[in-house]
């Protein structure tokens, strides 16, 4: 068993990286086999919640208000990452959204990692479902903010040590961190001229608009302006 990495979970705004945003990091770090510090942070996304991600997570627009931007938590959860290996139950999906937002800020973020959902998907092909919350009901992993990031995080741990206990065996690959690889290309912030058309835009057709502009990227602001153009025409 390893004995140095971090677990970590995000909650979302939905499930593409290079769109959708990060609004709750949580984090346990392990050293020696022991758990020395945890990492827990909501996130001003900027726009607001899709009312699924409301429902699902039990996080509110009002919740995170207030908060640090992903541009000021990310730097403090880099530095918390500071281990080769980091782990997660379906740990792509959480490494995606990490390593956009990493290479957005020219941040390092390049680990190696262990993936709980694998190791059920092997040894547990037999029950009727590998999801984390299911998982926890069956091993007896007390789970009682299902979908907050660091309740996930603390009972990913939970199951890691249990998933070892009974299967890991020398030859198992699914014990051994693996190379995290997922390729994002920097995306460029808003221009000035986008930001300038897209404000006129909002006041000339008077959209009450929650987006925060500033923290939008110039692929979103095109987005936004072609959608609001085609939706309530040009400016006269």
């Amino acid at each position: 068993m390893i004995n140095d990495y971090v677990v970590f979970d995000i909650e979302t705004t939905g499930l593409r990286p290079k769109t959708d945003k990060i609004i709750e990091i949580g984090a346990v770090k392990i050293k020696d086999g022991e758990q020395t510090e945890i990492f827990s942070e909501l996130i001003n996304p900027g726009v607001k919640l899709p009312k699924v991600i409301n429902e699902v997570t039990g996080i509110t627009d009002e919740m995170l208000k207030g908060k640090r931007s992903i541009n000021d938590v990310l730097p403090d959860f880099v530095k918390f990452c500071d281990t080769e290996v980091v782990m997660g139950h379906n740990l792509m999906f959480d490494y995606s959204f990490i390593s956009v937002n990493a290479v957005n800020m020219n941040l390092k973020f390049e680990k190696s990692g262990i993936d709980t959902l694998k190791i059920a998907k092997k040894h547990l092909s037999g029950l009727e479902s590998r999801k984390l919350d299911y998982l926890c009901s069956y091993y007896g992993i007390e789970d009682k903010e299902h979908h907050r990031a660091y309740n996930d995080a603390a009972v990913t741990y939970k199951l890691y040590l249990k998933l070892a206990e009974l299967f890991e065996s020398p030859e198992d690959a699914v014990f051994v961190p693996q190379k995290m690889v997922y390729k994002s290309k920097k995306q460029s912030p808003i221009t000035e001229k986008q930001k300038v058309y897209l404000i006129d835009l909002i006041k000339y057709h008077r959209i009450d608009f929650k987006q925060d502009i500033n923290m939008m990227t110039k692929s979103e602001a095109s987005r936004w302006i072609d959608k609001i153009l085609s939706t309530y025409g040009r400016i006269f």
